[in-house]
């Protein structure tokens, strides 16, 4: 199993922090487990120098795991390998033999052009949040990927939360009746836009690279279809650090159920929480129902640890955590998980031959499903978020006006 990995940020290896990211992890992890003979990742930066950087996190993450490379094969490889040498994503795709799958994790901008041309070489994709800006390109690459007979997926790891699990069976047992309204809250810290993505944090908004998680929740959830969309944004701080971006978005999206029952979602979302917060992210929900109510705190999970070394902490170990199991380190979490499911899927795929048979159908597609998570995101789904987005991002340049969603 060959993987290519376009992209070596912090959510890949950690590149910028003191963790090793989450896409290495679940690699590790998947590999763990399976024990594929012939096994090897390409990791394709954008320069030498990040190449260099994350270079140094994917070994320390392979050395800590105690993963014996005498007895599990792990080939790991890094593009571009040369300084002053300008090798791309585009280089291995059109070079490299025998690739049996991409995970895409560039700036959102990017998403697009990355994943079309993933496609364009009859590859099974994983893209992280969002699919793409524009609906418009959304269609494109779904019309292409089931064309090709291939698989897309989109990494909204949100749904494999079992807090989001509870709310899902709760609304599907209609314990909550019939839904009247969702309200969100969903930040992070200064250090994302004005350290982490300092490069491109004015060419997305925290709609879109963060709340765009609950958009698509709130389908998984209910699969109503969003009707229309309000979005009110602020540009202060960030702004005056020289980033031309919003602080904070506050949304409301309008929802219909196949039962032509209207309700409402209501996102208040920013990235500019004081880099002393007691997490990475502060996360809550609340729906509110005609025969109950659901509340998750999912910042708040029970943990809370202080140190004479480091401040208050609130980690979350449900999403991605790394564990000392003796002397070695495990990566356990619904984040891990729905990584380590794509590959898992992508591995029965190839084993069943499906690009080389008239298996893969638009009628068949349940069946072709199967072999993943039932909480995976399909390029079809994900396109609903891609709706929601586009629209508001209409509203926020045209003084908040409703936008009817296409």
């Amino acid at each position: 199993m060959k993987i290519l990995v376009i992209g070596v940020g912090m959510y890949v290896t950690g590149r910028g922090t003191n963790t090793f990211g989450t896409i290495f992890p679940s690699i590790i992890e998947f590999q763990r487990i399976n024990k594929i003979k012939k096994f090897e990742v390409i990791f394709a930066g954008r320069n030498f120098s990040n190449i260099q950087k994350s270079k140094k996190k994917v070994l320390k993450a392979l050395k800590i795991s105690k993963i014996d490379l005498s007895k599990i094969n792990f080939k790991v490889s890094f593009y571009p390998n040369k300084k002053n040498k300008k090798q791309t994503y585009k280089d291995i795709l059109k070079n490299e033999k025998n690739l049996s799958c991409a995970i895409v994790a560039v700036p959102d901008h990017l998403h697009y052009q990355v994943i079309n041309e993933c496609l364009d070489h009859d590859l099974h994709t994983l893209a992280v949040k969002p699919f793409t800006i524009k609906t418009k390109d959304a269609r494109k690459l779904i019309e292409k990927k089931n064309k090709k007979k291939i698989f897309g997926l989109v990494e909204f790891h949100k749904r494999f939360d079992k807090h989001n699990l509870l709310l899902k069976n709760a609304y599907d047992s209609k314990r909550l009746g019939a839904p009247l309204s969702f309200i969100v809250e969903y930040s992070q810290k200064k250090i994302v836009p004005e350290e982490l993505f300092k490069t491109w944090a004015y060419k997305t908004n925290i709609l879109q690279y963060l709340g765009v998680h609950y958009v698509d929740l709130v389908y998984f959830v209910t699969r109503a279809t969003p009707v229309r969309v309000l979005a009110i944004g602020q540009k202060n701080w960030l702004k005056k650090k020289g980033i031309n971006t919003y602080d904070s978005i506050q949304c409301i999206i309008e929802w219909k159920t196949k039962s032509n029952i209207k309700f409402t979602q209501t996102l208040s979302v920013n990235w500019i929480d004081p880099n002393n917060s007691t997490a990475m992210s502060t996360q809550k929900i609340k729906f509110l129902g005609t025969k109950g109510n659901f509340e998750s705190d999912q910042k708040a999970r029970g943990i809370k640890i202080v140190s004479d070394d480091t401040h208050v902490e609130e980690p979350n170990p449900d999403f991605n955590m790394a564990f000392q199991e003796g002397n070695r380190t495990e990566w356990r979490g619904y984040g891990i998980q729905a990584i380590t499911q794509f590959l898992s899927g992508v591995r029965k795929i190839k084993n069943k031959n499906f690009i080389n048979s008239n298996y893969y159908n638009k009628s068949k597609e349940d069946e072709f499903f199967k072999y993943f998570n039932f909480s995976s995101t399909s390029f079809e789904e994900a396109a609903i978020s891609t709706a929601v987005l586009e629209a508001a991002n209409k509203s926020l340049k045209n003084n908040s006006n409703w936008q009817k969603i296409k």
